[in-house]
């Protein structure tokens, strides 16, 4: 593990995570903190709390996102699809375009709203090549990256595992375990998904088990952070757990909440 700084030093940073579209309660999420740390998923494509809210609902409204929503929950992935191809076969033009230009609606409202300095990695329904288009210079992305603030090492992992759901940015199990090998020993370990624990992966309002990183949970186990954060699943069974030596913290409330998560040491 990265060495403890001196014992005068006092840092403060504030964490969010599956922020949804929430660019209003974004502006303020650095307020009486050091930096801001975000762990990805800007983009709100579905509310699955507010049907209403989303691109989704936007382009097929909200008795379609009603739908496509219960299916999804019922894990009905197929008719899903299928479901969802019929109503895309309705969009004048080609799927990749339309979601691309409300995505990039989306992310011109949001980057415009981190604080100066933010360090952030994607989730697993961004777009990473769209980002650079949008990060300014009080913006650094990481992925399989590690920065120092205030004397701690923290490490950056981006992006999802693989599902039938189908998200912009799901990589196989092998690449995400390349990235998490990649960072190495830090204080505090930071990605969108959380690490293969049910109590950290099951989200109670969806009603199913998210996909967690097994090689997540090993690197834990293994080198010892202080902290493991992460977002993703928005109503899990258990926010926090120990894991060993490591506090595993899920800051992915952001969307609802508005709150950051705030570390200090």
């Amino acid at each position: 593990m990265a060495s403890t700084p001196p014992r005068s030093s006092r840092h403060r940073v504030h964490v969010v995570s599956d922020v949804h579209g929430n660019a209003r309660d974004l502006a303020r999420a650095g307020e009486g903190a050091d930096a801001l740390i975000c762990l990805g998923d800007l983009v709100l494509f579905l509310d699955y709390a507010d049907h209403s809210r989303g691109i989704f609902p936007d382009l097929f409204g909200e008795a379609n996102a009603d739908r496509i929503v219960e299916l999804r929950t019922a894990r009905r992935f197929e008719e899903a699809r299928a479901f969802g191809a019929e109503l895309w076969g309705g969009i004048e033009g080609d799927r990749f375009t339309a979601i691309e230009k409300a995505v990039r609606k989306q992310y011109a409202e949001l980057f415009a709203a981190f604080p100066t300095p933010t360090y952030a990695t994607y989730g697993n329904v961004d777009m990473p090549q769209l980002w650079p288009e949008y990060a300014g210079p009080g913006v650094t992305v990481l992925d399989a990256q590690r920065v120092e603030i205030g004397g701690w090492t923290f490490g950056f992992v981006g992006g999802g595992l693989r599902t039938p759901m189908r998200t912009p940015y799901e990589i196989s199990d092998e690449e995400y375990a390349a990235k998490i090998e990649a960072v190495g020993e830090v204080d505090v370990l930071c990605t969108h998904i959380p690490p293969e624990v049910p109590e950290l992966v099951y989200d109670t309002v969806a009603r199913r088990f998210e996909r967690g990183s097994r090689a997540l949970l090993d690197a834990i186990r293994r080198t010892r952070p202080r902290y493991s954060l992460f977002g993703h699943v928005h109503q899990p069974l258990a926010r926090r757990m120990r894991i060993g030596a490591t506090e595993c913290v899920n800051v992915g409330h952001f969307a609802r909440s508005g709150r950051p998560w705030a570390l200090q040491w």
